[in-house]
């Protein structure tokens, strides 16, 4: 008996988060291998929606009318089920140019606006099983939102699978709140999902064709992601790991897996690995071999696959339609950009509008395998084949506390870059810095440290953990990049949002630390002139900018010149101690509107220096500071 088809839809929160769902391209791989129909969507979920409905009305116009193509008109369409504004439709109905068939046209259209808005694609979910990942607890109303939107677009509420970091160490809450039982840690026994067969869904290769269904892009699209080791053998109280993965695993090859993944994918330049302590791995020696002996030894260089004969080879199988009609759509893209040769560009953009692929949305394998004959030989020649180095990234960091000679010895034949390394106190110091002294000393250049703060830290520690980089740095002539992350708890009352602040810190300063690292993109990097601009040359002038108003840190440079930053440094002195301690901790709340002083002189200095906000300087140009910042940019562009 042939089982039937399911419609599988694996859902990622949209959040902003660096790397792909590792669960759930094992899930893609798993339910491919049972013969389901497997979608993917990380966005917006009202446009998944749209998108749904606008693709199930093309197939009813295309019946109607092959002759209209429908898919050029996707935005306007999509606007009138969103909108229903009559001036749309009308544009739309006529494009048939049958008077007869209008009416039915117009009909439709009116059908799928009213339900739309009507919210009646709940009444008819679509899908089989939904399969949820969560990562940050704190995105908690966004995990929350996405399971609710499952529960009522599939068919048996049953068949959602929640799993992933939050679902694991919030289940209990997770299930108050939705009513849906997560998945805790792992897909690694068999019959996880299905009690029909016995595949353990962890041990499966990943699915890297969903990423190209998404408009989303990660962090590092071009990397092997792996595991080679599971679990940790600490129990930090900042960290979930070891409640997912509480079992540690000392070696996973990974030898297969690459292998397959070239294969199908094409090959990846670097090696991304997200082993929690790798160094506690008893056949360490043997992950770095295997590590080699896959091609990435030191100094080692990749060549991209030809990606075009890549996707049109899927589209063949009929692996994947949608990622590979994207895919190719791009590198078709690619060539058109890269060719010089005038008279080829131009043959070669008619031959993408004769097809209907100057747009993705009237992009179709059909056409797609009708050019590629055309072009394969022109994009093999053209195309980019230059060699690149490649990486290795422990992306998890490794712990210092393991760190020998020996380790770094292995660690320095692989190209690792960077190496992470935490430095989450300084009760580590002596460790940290003696395990950053190895890698000055087997020649790896290039390292990088988390840095969590707001928990039991106190600022001037904080502070005192960035300065050692940047003098380990200059000693060793190192390239040192920090990234401090704001402590969140996974647990307690406060797991929700971002709003924890640890017992030594308090708002404004963790307002100021974030307004700091927005201005350098989240990490702490170069040398000391531009450490010492930006966090202070030493711990005074630290705390110093962690009291300045906010505006006078995101502008610095604009309040310096204008003399406002000398005049709040003098008003701010003056004060005498016990008035000085009262108005630093009413700055500590950082609300300012109506600060809770009778105090007139602090109130003054309040509305003087904290009541202008970044919007009224750059958006408000009623207000005399927004044309002082307009002339200070003009001085600069004329500068320079």
């Amino acid at each position: 008996m042939t089982k039937k088809k399911r419609n599988i839809l694996l859902l990622e929160p949209n959040y902003k988060n660096k790397y792909p769902p590792i669960g759930l391209m094992k899930l893609a791989t798993y339910h491919r291998m049972l013969g389901d129909n497997v979608v993917f969507y990380k966005g917006d979920l009202k446009e998944f929606v749209l998108n749904n409905l606008y693709n199930d009305l093309i197939l009813k116009l295309n019946k109607i009318n092959k002759k209209v193509l429908w898919q050029k008109h996707k935005l306007k369409i999509i606007k009138f089920i969103r909108t229903g504004k009559e001036e749309i439709i009308y544009d739309l109905i006529y494009l048939s140019k049958y008077d007869k068939k209008n009416i039915v046209v117009y009909d439709l259209f009116l059908h799928y606006k009213e339900y739309y808005r009507k919210k009646k694609y709940f009444k008819n979910p679509f899908w089989d099983r939904v399969c949820i990942t969560t990562l940050f607890t704190f995105q908690w109303k966004r995990t929350i939102e996405t399971i609710e939107f499952a529960k009522k677009i599939v068919k048996n509420q049953k068949q959602i699978f929640v799993g992933g970091i939050s679902a694991t160490v919030l289940a209990k809450e997770l299930e108050n709140e939705t009513g849906i039982k997560p998945h805790k840690g792992l897909l690694n026994k068999a019959c996880d999902l299905d009690p029909d067969n016995n595949i353990i869904i962890d041990n499966l290769d990943l699915d890297y064709s969903i990423l190209d269904e998404i408009e989303y892009k990660y962090f590092d699209n071009n990397a092997h992601y792996a595991y080679m080791t599971r679990g940790c053998i600490r129990k930090c109280s900042f960290c979930a790991v070891w409640k997912i993965e509480p079992k540690f695993n000392n070696y996973i090859p990974i030898k297969n897996n690459i292998e397959k993944t070239n294969e199908k994918y094409g090959g990846k330049k670097n090696l991304l690995l997200l082993d929690n302590n790798v160094l506690a791995s008893k056949k360490f020696p043997q992950i770095i071999e295997e590590i080699k002996k896959n091609g990435f030894v030191k100094g080692a260089k990749f060549r991209e696959p030809n990606y075009l004969d890549i996707a049109v080879s899927n589209l063949k199988k009929g692996i994947n339609d949608k990622a590979y009609i994207n895919k190719s759509y791009e590198q078709l893209h690619y060539l058109l950009d890269i060719l010089k040769e005038e008279k080829l560009k131009k043959k070669l953009y008619k031959s993408l509008e004769h097809l209907n692929l100057l747009d993705i949305n009237t992009s179709t394998k059909k056409n797609i395998l009708k050019i590629y004959p055309k072009v394969k030989d022109i994009f093999e020649k053209y195309r980019k084949k230059s060699l690149k180095f490649r990486y290795v990234d422990f992306n998890q960091g490794i712990d210092a506390r393991l760190l020998t000679e020996e380790k770094m010895k292995l660690i320095s034949e692989i190209p690792i870059r960077p190496m992470r390394i935490a430095f989450d106190s300084m009760k580590y110091e002596k460790i940290y810095v003696e395990a950053v002294k190895l890698a000055a000393k087997y020649k790896i250049k290039y390292l990088s440290n988390y840095l969590l703060y707001n928990e039991k830290d106190k600022p001037e520690e904080f502070y005192q953990r960035l300065k050692i980089n940047i003098d380990l740095s200059e000693k060793y002539k190192l390239y040192i990049y920090s990234f401090p992350m704001k402590f969140h708890p996974i647990g307690g009352t406060k797991f929700k949002d971002r709003s924890f602040i640890g017992k030594h810190w308090n708002r404004k300063f963790i307002r100021a630390v974030q307004t700091i690292l927005n201005a350098t993109k989240g990490k702490v990097v170069g040398g000391k002139s531009f450490f010492n601009r930006a966090f202070g040359s030493n711990i005074d002038e630290f705390f110093n900018i962690l009291y300045m108003p906010e505006t006078y840190i995101l502008f610095r440079n604009f309040f310096e010149h204008s003399g406002r930053t000398k005049n709040w440094q003098y008003d701010f002195e003056n004060f005498n101690k016990k008035k000085k301690e009262k108005l630093k901790k009413i700055i500590q709340i950082n609300e300012f509107e109506n600060p809770n002083t009778d105090d007139k002189e602090i109130i003054r200095f309040i509305e003087k220096y904290y009541s202008t906000n970044r919007n009224e300087i750059l958006n408000n140009q009623k207000s005399k500071i927004f044309h002082e910042k307009v002339i200070y940019d003009k001085y600069l562009k004329l500068k320079c």
